[in-house]
Formats: C-alpha cells, structure tokens, sequence
C-alpha cells in the first residue's frame, strides 16, 4: 500500500508542538551548554563577577552560582534542571554552587560526540553512575580527617575552610578577618548548628574590618512612639520579656458603633479601655523586668508609661529575631500578660542600644543561654553590602558542614585530577563501550582545573599537562596527590593544595558530584518535549529548530549586552 495514502492519527490538539529523538536530546544538552557559559568566568578566586538587572531596573552583582542562576529566570526546561542543582547545592552546604552546574554541563558535553555516533542514552547514564559509584568511596579515603586532634588544630581547619570559601568572593582581601569571624559565629551556635539562629545584619557607612560578631543578639532599632527617647538605654543584669500582645489603645470608634442614653455609660465604656490597658501595664511592671519586646505594636501610651518606670520596650520585632532572644535569654514568648511568672522571664547579662552609622541597633549580650551570634556587616554601597552577606552565608555553610563532618580534600582542581586519574586507570579493566564513556566522565572532571586557569588568565592546556603529568608520577606511597591550579602564580602553574591550605569539605565534592551526575542522567532520559500551545508565552526567545541552543534572550549581562533570560522551542525532529 501506498504509504502515502494511509490515513493520518492525530492524537494531539492542533498547534501542539512535539519534537522527539536525538535532535530533541542533542537540543537540551546544547541549551544546558549555553547557561553553563553564561556563567563558567565566575569560578575560582580570579573569576568574574556578573551584573544582573530585573525587570524593575534592581541590579545585582554577584559571582554565586546559585543567586545567579536563580536570577537569570531560565525557563527551557531541559536548563531548569542547571537552576534546581544549584539551588540544592546551595541549601545543602552552600558553596561549590558554579562548580556543580559546570560539572553537569560538562558531562553533557563530553557524550555528546556519542549520542551523535548513535549511542543509546541508557548507555551512558549506567556508565556515568558506575563512575559516580567508582569515586565515591575514593573520595572518602583521600579525605583528611581532623577528629582526635587538638581544638587549635580544629579551629585552624575551619579557619582555612572558611577562607578557601572566601577566596572567589567579593571581599576575598580580607578573607582572613572574616573567616575568623565566622568561625567563631559558628562555634557559638549549640550542637544542633541552626542556621535560624545566625543573624546577618548589614549596616551601611564605614569600613569592612568594621564588621564584627556580636555572641547574643543584635537588631535595627524597631519604629518608636513618643516616650522613646526618654527610656534608658543600656541595662545589666536585667529581666527581659517577649510579648505576643498588643499594647496599644484601640480607637473604637473606628470599629464598632455603641450606642448609649446616658453619657455617663459612654464616660464609663472609654474608663473600660483606659483601665484594661493599665492593668495590663501594671502585670508587667510587678515583675521587675527591665526590657519588653512584643512581636505587635507598643502604643505611645504604653512607651511613656515604660519610659517613666526606666524600662526598656520595643514593638514590632521581627519574628527571626524574636526568636533568637527568646533562645539566647531563656524568656518565652507570651500572648498573655496575666500570670506571668520567672519561668517565662528571660536574663540578659547586657544590654544597650549602640549607634552604627546611620542606624540605631539593640544588641544583648553576656547570655545564660547564647546558643545564638550575629554578624554586623559594615560597607559602603548597597549592593557591596549585599555580596558580603552572600558570601559569609556560604563560608558559614562551609564552616558548619566542616563542623559536622570534619574530613577535607585538596581545593584548586587537585581532587578533581586525582578522580580523573583513578577512573582513567580504573576504565582500562572495564569492556565494551563502558570504558570509553567512564573515560567521557574522567575527561568531563578536568573541568574545574581547566576553568580555573582560564580565569586566571594562563594558559589552560599548558596547566593541565603539568596537572596530569604530575599526578601521572605521584607515588601511591607517599599519600594523595594534591597537586592543583596555583592562581597566585604570575605566568601559571600547579602546587600542593593542601599545604596551600586550600581546603575544602569533602562533602562538597561528595554533593556536587552526586548532583551533577543526576542531572546529567535526568537531561539525558528526556528524548520528547510536548508543548501545549496554551502553556506558551508570547515573550519567549525562539529556541532552534535544527536542535541547536538557540539565543538567549534578555538584559543582565555584562557589557550592556543581552544575556541568557529565557530559553524555550523545540529541537530537530
């Protein structure tokens, strides 16, 4: 029969878009390769930063790989898998959020050649997740574990993590001042390391070493009613009282209609509310406490009723904060004034209200109970003070993951080269197209040395070869080989990571190379893409048909140019 003549099936609603088969999958991964290049100059110490602009004309300068993955509004969804793994990375430890996204990239990248040769995706996937299950435990048998020594030698290992976590960012110069810093945050936390009981305060004026730790709790002065400035402003030894509760005269002639035949009942309603109100001032002041937070609203009436009874009140607290006192002083927050007793009174050591720079902050210190810290970061421009807060909030991640698990590895790309070098070797006893694709991973893990120098500015090839050939030579016997990507180096070249002290957890490396290789595997099962003609939207950039990557569409990137906003269409039939 003519097949020319058969009757055509039409299963789906006319305008549906449907595009399957190796074009489809050679589609995704060159959508995935885009974002990876719109972001790969930021890894490492001499990497760049980018310059995003929203659609509000809000601009943000950053080199973190999950803030600028999230900012980038990538909605192909073959590359919304690069934002979702940088995004765990992120909430997971907190650094190595670029690294991940690379890796993953590059491991789409190297099969590419043999998806294109007709190499089944199924393939590679067992290939790429045999290769993760070779690495894993040598991971953990090169890592260097710090348990059973000394607490000096501890806290110098947590201080070369947290610089090594610094070293990319915006304040790398003083990575020193600011990695002891947030070690000693992190060690003033409780055993359980909440990351809800660190405070990041960003204080505008002044110099950045003028940033420093407070062991308690510290926060913006709250909005003030008349009697504010009358109240004392620093205690000792004081009570301290966290409120749930409302301290403010309600105006009812807003709210209800009364309706009376007597003045004297209208006189009498009005004494109610004065007299409730009292009473409940009254319950606070017998006992004894000093300071009173309330996460509500504390009236004018109330403030100078504290302020002419030398206590200190502050309405309107943040919930977080709230909180963070209520750990650190041993208080409970109360939604009731009636019958409140020591058991629900916190302690503050010290208290005062202190003047930095344009701001006014309540800070309590000296705590029975300090499980808690808050970092007070000094700067000048706004959006410096924003890429410090980013970048101590991944140096704190570091430093926590290092606390629970105290194993590290080599940073500048030297554990990657030792993983290259053991698969490479470990590929030889494997048949069949197993071995090339393993291969495929061990090249894919040279990424990261690779970048590095680029970034730097050295020659790339020129590293790698000295990289290889020095773990290449490495005696089994005289340890792990931690040779790496020497950035500080003029014309470039490797050293001893490790005796550098460019360190990093081990679980870093664990989680992005876990990461990476399921999402690599997630972009490689997708071999169809069905795109409802409603689920479209009229902004998006055209993605091309020939199963290329398209053009990014949207503002952002550096340069006055138009960076990587949206991608989104269909790939070769």
């Amino acid at each position: 029969m003519n097949p020319m003549l058969q009757p055509q099936i039409i299963l789906l609603r006319d305008g549906t878009d449907t595009s399957q088969g190796k074009g489809q999958l050679l589609s995704n991964i060159g959508a995935c390769m885009t974002v990876v290049d719109a972001i790969r100059t930021t890894l490492g110490p001499r990497g760049l930063d980018k310059m995003i602009t929203d659609r509000n004309g809000k601009s943000t300068i950053s080199n973190d790989g999950a803030t600028l993955m999230a900012l980038l509004e990538i909605e192909h969804p073959a590359a919304k898998t690069l934002v979702d793994i940088a995004r765990a990375q992120d909430m997971e430890v907190g650094d190595g959020t670029t690294s991940v996204v690379l890796l993953a990239g590059e491991l789409l990248k190297s099969c590419r050649g043999y998806i294109e040769e007709g190499v089944h995706p199924q393939a590679v996937i067992k290939a790429y997740r045999e290769a993760l299950r070779l690495v894993t435990p040598k991971i953990n048998e090169m890592a260097y574990a710090v348990k059973g020594r000394t607490d000096a030698d501890f806290r110098d290992m947590l201080i070369q993590c947290g610089a090594t976590a610094l070293n990319s960012k915006l304040i790398a110069g003083q990575k020193v001042f600011f990695s002891e810093l947030v070690v000693d945050t992190v060690l003033a936390l409780d055993e359980t390391l909440d990351m809800k009981m660190i405070g990041l305060k960003k204080v505008a004026g002044g110099n950045v070493k003028d940033s420093f730790m407070v062991r308690g709790v510290a926060f913006k002065k709250t909005f003030s009613y008349a009697g504010f400035e009358q109240q004392p402003k620093s205690f000792t030894d004081a009570k301290v009282i966290l409120l749930n509760v409302e301290l403010e005269l309600k105006a009812e002639k807003d709210n209800a209609e009364v309706r009376v035949s007597d003045p004297a009942e209208y006189q009498a309603i009005v004494d109610a509310e004065w007299s409730i109100i009292y009473e409940k001032l009254e319950n606070i002041v017998k006992t004894g406490a000093k300071i009173v937070l309330s996460k509500l609203p504390i009236g004018d009436l109330a403030t100078q009723y504290f302020a002419d009874r030398d206590i200190f009140c502050a309405g309107r607290v943040e919930n977080d904060d709230l909180n963070r006192v209520a750990n650190a002083t041993g208080a409970q927050v109360q939604t009731t004034v009636n019958g409140l007793t020591d058991s629900v009174i916190g302690k503050c050591g010290k208290f005062e209200e202190r003047q930095l720079g344009g701001e006014r902050f309540n800070i309590f210190e000296d705590l029975p109970a300090a499980k808690t810290a808050t970092i007070v970061i000094r700067g000048g421009a706004e959006q410096f003070i924003a890429e410090t807060e980013r970048s101590l909030n991944d140096s704190i991640m570091i430093v926590r993951r290092c606390v629970q698990h105290s194993a590290v590895v080599g940073g500048g790309g030297a554990i990657e080269m030792a993983l290259s070098k053991f698969l490479r070797e470990e590929a030889r006893s494997i048949h069949g197209k197993s071995q090339l694709l393993i291969t495929a991973y061990a090249k894919a893990l040279e990424v990261i040395p690779r970048q590095l120098s680029e970034n730097a500015g050295f020659d790339a090839t020129e590293v790698l070869n000295k990289l290889r050939f020095a773990h290449a030579n490495h005696k089994a016997e005289d340890g792990p080989c931690w040779q790496g990507v020497d950035v500080d180096a003029e014309t470039g070249g490797i050293t001893d990571t490790f005796k550098k002290f460019v360190w990093e957890p081990s679980v870093v490396k664990l989680n992005a190379l876990a990461a990476a290789t399921e999402a690599a595997a997630n972009i490689l099962s997708v071999d169809q893409t069905v795109i409802n003609p409603q689920a479209e939207k009229p902004d998006m950039a055209n993605f091309n048909a020939n199963g290329g990557a398209g053009r990014g569409r949207g503002r952002g990137m550096p340069g006055g140019g138009r960076g990587i906003r949206r991608f989104q269409g269909r790939g070769g039939r």
